[in-house]
């Protein structure tokens, strides 16, 4: 081969400079997944890939970068907009122009982002994911879970080291009631790619002791409130809606609720405000308890207070009746005195009637007696003896 048609690498990297150049020579809003997203010494390096709809396999990628004084720009009015940084799986829009290096090859370089699209994209997904909870019947099944009216034993899910975990545990302990609860921590990362595993393990290590607690409370507090996305996911979803114990979430944000917070029993905005709504729902039991003794108290009172009214009516009462009582018997025996006076058989022989006896026994029926039998006849005065014939 002559020496002519030789290129050094340099050169060729250079016609292929000018060719890129002056073939894409504009700027081009392009549509993309986030497969990779990092910051080094300011500058952001993202790779770029589109999916195929039907088998979510790659069917093309590529590089694009964004220089330090475009991205500290960008980055801010993207996490903003969003309230999210741009993290891998993504869905963007960006602005890009070509750019191919003799040493570094070729690149897309960022000169915008359309934080809208991602907006949209976010609000997609998570629509698509209330839809599948309702689908399978569960979107609602926490919120028909009951607080236990003495829910005292708390598991907490949270970092251990996170402000808001130790606001809690101050709320709950210094409370103006002197209320005692009991708490135990289940350690999880609250931010980042690894929340959603990190909290369902957590999940997992309480409902196997599910009759130890009454509630579970998910806290966040004192890392970014941008990085909400970890609780935006279908899995963690499923596993707060399916809990058998209620969830309160106080996970630290003033935004739209996220996916977790709408499948959760009860959301509060912070963690002292999960501390403040179980303090004031012990202490409506206790007050309920208060008014129920209060209540059972008075109809105690009430009664006795009747039946000391009865006894001394009837102690009133007591010698009246006891004395009509008496004066009734009284009489009463003096009937039944008249009555039996009346069958007296003297009286009997006074009125001129007679009694035959037979062997000591009254005679009633000529068949009482027989011929040859001795029998006595009583009149008013004297006895006749006869013998039957």
């Amino acid at each position: 081969m002559e020496q002519s048609h030789h290129f050094s690498l340099y050169a060729l990297n250079a016609l292929v400079h000018e060719a890129v150049s002056n073939a894409l020579p504009d700027e081009y809003w392009v549509e993309a997944e986030l497969a990779e997203c990092r910051e080094r010494n300011g500058h952001c390096y993202m790779e770029l890939v589109e999916k195929d709809e039907r088998s979510n396999s790659p069917i093309a990628k590529a590089s694009a970068k964004c220089w330090r004084q475009t991205w500290t720009l960008l980055h801010a009015t993207f996490l903003r907009a969003t309230g999210q940084p741009l993290r891998a799986g993504m869905k963007v829009l960006l602005r890009v122009y070509p750019q191919f290096h003799e040493a570094y090859g070729f690149s897309w370089i960022v000169s915008d982002i359309d934080p809208t699209y991602t907006i949209g994209d976010l609000a997609r997904r998570r629509q698509e994911i209330i839809k599948t909870l309702k689908a399978q019947g569960v979107f609602d099944l926490q919120r028909e879970l009951r607080l236990s009216p003495f829910a005292q034993r708390i598991a907490v899910i949270s970092a251990e080291s996170a402000a808001g975990y130790g606001d809690f545990c101050r709320q709950l302990l210094d409370n103006e009631y002197n209320l005692q609860f009991h708490t135990e921590l289940f350690p999880a990362i609250m931010q980042g790619e690894r929340v959603e595993q990190s909290v369902i393990q957590a999940l997992n290590l309480i409902n196997n002791r599910i009759d130890d607690f009454d509630a579970v409370v998910i806290i966040r507090g004192g890392g970014a409130t941008s990085d909400m996305s970890g609780f935006d996911t279908l899995p963690l979803a499923e596993n707060v809606a399916n809990f058998p114990l209620p969830i309160i979430t106080g996970i630290g944000h003033d935004r739209d609720e996220c996916v977790l917070d709408m499948v959760s029993h009860t959301r509060v905005k912070t963690p002292t405000a999960a501390a403040t709504l179980l303090i004031t729902h012990l202490c409506n039991t206790l007050q309920q308890v208060a008014d129920a003794e209060n209540v059972i108290a008075h109809y105690a009172l009430d009664r006795l207070q009747l039946h000391r009214l009865q006894l001394e009516h009837i102690t009133t009462l007591l010698p009246h009746l006891a004395q009509r009582l008496m004066t009734e018997a009284y009489h009463s025996l003096e009937r039944i005195q008249l009555k039996l006076e009346g069958y007296d058989p003297q009286l009997l022989l006074q009125r001129g009637y007679s009694i035959t006896l037979h062997n000591g026994q009254i005679v009633k029926s000529p068949q009482d007696v027989k011929s040859g039998d001795e029998i006595e006849t009583r009149l008013k005065q004297g006895t006749i003896k006869s013998i039957i014939q």
